[in-house]
C-alpha cells in the first residue's frame, strides 16, 4: 500500500510521537510505501495569535500541500495521527477531494475537550463532554491557560461539528482502548466508525530480572500524571523502598526538591529508550499514578514487555490495561495513602509478585507485539478501502 501519514508534532516529544513512528516503521518493514506530511508546534512562537487561530480552524497551507501531494501520487490511505493546531481538519477535505480514504487515530480527547485531557484544576473534568459549544473550556482557559487560544480551539470544534466533518470526512477512527472508544461514542462519534487498536512495543526488549529492588516511574513530570500523589506516597513509605523517576516536565523542580529531601528517591531525568527498558526490566514494579483518563498507557505496556507489573490508578484507560492481581495492582485514584499501602503489599508478597511478572510478559506477547498490531492495522486499512 501507499500511505500518507499526517502529524502535527508537539513541542515536547511524548508517547504519541513514539507510537506513530513505531507504526510507520512497522509498515515500511512490511514492504509498504509510507510518506509523511508534518508540521511542528515549535512554529507557534513564529506565528501571530490570529494566524494560529485561523490555521486551527482551517489551514489553507496544509489543505493545498496535502492535496498536491495526493494528486502527484497514487495513495491508498491517508492516516491522520494529529492535526492540531497547525494542520487542521482541512486535510480531511483534501483527501476526500482526491478520493483517498481517511483513518484518524484518536491519541487524545481533542475532539471532545479543548485541552484534550478531560482534566482541570487537578481533577477529572467532563464539563465540555457532549456540549455543542464547549464554553466551559473557554471560561476556564483550558487550552494553554489562554482564553483566546481556548476560544479558537472551541471554535474549531463547533464549526466542524456543524459541517459534520467528523462524521462525513473520516472513514474510520482508531481508539487505543475500549474505555477511550466509549468516551468518544458518548461525545457523539458514531460507534460503527470507531475500532480499538492498541499501541505496541517493538522490537521486543525481552524479559528483565526484576531484581533491582526499586519502583520506577517513567513519563512526563506534570500534575495530571499524578506526580503529587507519587511523591506523597513515598513520603508516607518512609524509606521502605527506592523510587527511580525518569522523565522531565513542569514538575521537574518539585521532583528535584523531593529527591533532595528523600534519599530513597532518585530523579534520572530523560533517558534513551534502551536505558528506560533496562530500568524497567530491573524494577520490582512500575508505578502509574495518573490522575487523568489517559487514552492508553504506553509505558505500562513497555513494562509488561520486560515482565514488570504495574501499580496503576484505577481510572480511565490504564485501569483497562492493568488487570488487578494479574498484571499489576490498582489503587484508588489521587490517593497517596492507598498507593503507599499497595506498594507495601508488593514488598510483603514476593510470590504473587513473581506470578504477576509472568502474567505481565504473557500479556505483552498476546496483545502488544508488532505482528499482532500489523494484523489489526491491515484489517482497518483494507476495510476502509473496500468501503
Amino acid at each position: 500500500m501507499h500511505i500518507l501519514t499526517i502529524h502535527n508534532n508537539y513541542q515536547i516529544r511524548g508517547g504519541e510521537e513514539v507510537s506513530r513512528e513505531a507504526e510507520e516503521r512497522l509498515l515500511r518493514e512490511r514492504g509498504h510505501q509510507v510518506e509523511s506530511y508534518e508540521d511542528d508546534n515549535t512554529r507557534l512562537s513564529e506565528l501571530g495569535a490570529i494566524d494560529v487561530a485561523t490555521r486551527t480552524l482551517w489551514s489553507r497551507e496544509a489543505y493545498q500541500q496535502v492535496k498536491q501531494k495526493l494528486q502527484a501520487g497514487s495513495y491508498d490511505i491517508v492516516h491522520v495521527q494529529n492535526f492540531f493546531p497547525l494542520i487542521s481538519p482541512s486535510v480531511y477535505y483534501a483527501a476526500q477531494e482526491c478520493g483517498v480514504p481517511v483513518v484518524q487515530t484518536l491519541r487524545n480527547y481533542r475532539l471532545l475537550c479543548p485541552n484534550a485531557l478531560f482534566f482541570r484544576d487537578g481533577r477529572v473534568c467532563e464539563d465540555c463532554l457532549g456540549k455543542v459549544i464547549p464554553w466551559p473550556g473557554v471560561v476556564h482557559r483550558c487550552y494553554r491557560q489562554s482564553r483566546s487560544a481556548s476560544a479558537a480551539t472551541a471554535a474549531m470544534l463547533v464549526v466542524h461539528r456543524g459541517l459534520q466533518t467528523w462524521e462525513k470526512k473520516v472513514d474510520r477512527y482508531i481508539a487505543l482502548t475500549e474505555f477511550a472508544r466509549q468516551k468518544f461514542i458518548e461525545g457523539g462519534l458514531s460507534a460503527e466508525k470507531i475500532v480499538v487498536k492498541p499501541n505496541f512495543v517493538a522490537p521486543d526488549p525481552g524479559s528483565g530480572s526484576g531484581s533491582g529492588g526499586y519502583a520506577l516511574y517513567v513519563g512526563r513530570l506534570s500534575v495530571e500524571k499524578g506526580l503529587d500523589v507519587l511523591l506523597a506516597a513515598w513520603e508516607r513509605l518512609g524509606g521502605k523502598v527506592r523510587l527511580k523517576i525518569v522523565g522531565d516536565g513542569p514538575w521537574g523542580d518539585r521532583v528535584a526538591a523531593a529527591a533532595a529531601k528523600m534519599p530513597e528517591v532518585e530523579w534520572l531525568g530523560r533517558q534513551p529508550m534502551e536505558e528506560v527498558h533496562r530500568l524497567m526490566g530491573e524494577a520490582m514494579v512500575l508505578v502509574f499514578p495518573s490522575k487523568w483518563y489517559e487514552t492508553f498507557g504506553r509505558v505500562a505496556v513497555e513494562a509488561f514487555a520486560k515482565g514488570t507489573p504495574a501499580i496503576a490508578a484505577n481510572l480511565g484507560a490504564i485501569a483497562e490495561l492493568v488487570e488487578d492481581g494479574r498484571t499489576g495492582i490498582r489503587f484508588q485514584p489521587s490517593d497517596p495513602v492507598d498507593l503507599a499501602a499497595k506498594v507495601e503489599w508488593i514488598l510483603n508478597h514476593p510470590e504473587p509478585l513473581a506470578a504477576m511478572r509472568r502474567q505481565a510478559r504473557a500479556e505483552y506477547l498476546a496483545k502488544y507485539t508488532p505482528d499482532r498490531n500489523y494484523e489489526q492495522l491491515m484489517a482497518i486499512y483494507e476495510g476502509v478501502r473496500r468501503r
